[in-house]
């Protein structure tokens, strides 16, 4: 199974040749030739006499019509010339796609921040609501009390086990919160090197995610620490589970 998945555009732009010029060029050496056998023809018709005097006369005549010829065959390639300018615009719209590709193992380094924080416990088969809920009773407190945010609320994970897992849920501010009740305290966000990954669809599919993080450690020989972070880009509370974008930080020893 695979969560993450890069997109690779491959814009081919065929190089085609100027079959016009070359057409143009063979156009023009037919036409000196017909002019050329028809001067001397004329010449044995007439009397050897009034000859001498009356070829320069003719021969003056075929010399302006081959000149004219090339003037129509190097119209032809004037209009071979807009051919070329048409694959600069596909040229400049392949790097696009690259431009959005999400950063897997990216080296970061994490700030601390002041957070009013929740302690909770959840099994993973109601964990995405759980988490909610949490996000739900920071949310209440901070609006009654008129704190705005100051950044994406997290999860940090303490501590997990094949039934469930401990948590704080985090939201960053900018002032502290009075009367917090006794599950909820002012804290500090983790801090430290860390690698970030992305997630993006449902929390159900982070599985995936993981998975290719423990293989992402394991292949570049590198140590974690005994916690994960989330940063929901999205707001939980509002964005449908399948449309989710999250940042998974993973802090190194």
């Amino acid at each position: 199974m695979n969560t993450f998945r890069r997109l690779v555009l491959a814009a081919l732009i065929p190089a085609a040749a100027l079959s016009l010029g070359l057409s143009g060029a063979q156009a023009q050496t037919p036409s000196p030739a017909p002019a050329a056998s028809a001067s001397p023809s004329p010449a044995p018709s007439v009397s050897p006499a009034p000859a001498a005097s009356a070829l320069p006369a003719p021969a003056a005549t075929p010399s302006p019509a081959a000149s004219a010829s090339p003037a129509p065959a190097a119209s032809p390639a004037a209009s071979a010339s807009p051919s070329p300018a048409a694959p600069p615009p596909a040229a400049a719209a392949t790097p696009a796609p690259v431009q959005t590709a999400d950063p897997f193992g990216l080296e970061t380094t994490l700030e601390s921040r002041k957070v009013v924080m929740v302690k909770g416990t959840a099994n993973w088969d109601s964990a995405f609501d759980t988490l909610v809920d949490a996000f739900k009773a920071l949310n209440t407190l901070l609006d009654k009390q008129g704190i705005k945010h100051a950044g994406n609320s997290m999860i940090v994970y303490t501590s997990t086990d094949d039934t469930g897992f401990t948590f704080l849920a985090e939201i960053p501010v900018d002032q502290d919160p009075q009367k917090l009740p006794k599950d909820m305290s002012i804290g500090k966000s983790p801090e430290g090197k860390a690698l970030k990954f992305v997630h993006r669809g449902s929390y159900d599919n982070m599985d995936n995610t993981y998975e290719a993080i423990t293989n992402h450690l394991d292949d570049k020989r590198l140590e974690a620490k005994d916690t994960f972070i989330e940063e929901y880009l999205t707001d939980p509370l509002k964005t449908a589970e399948d449309k989710l974008v999250i940042n998974v930080f993973v802090p190194l020893k």
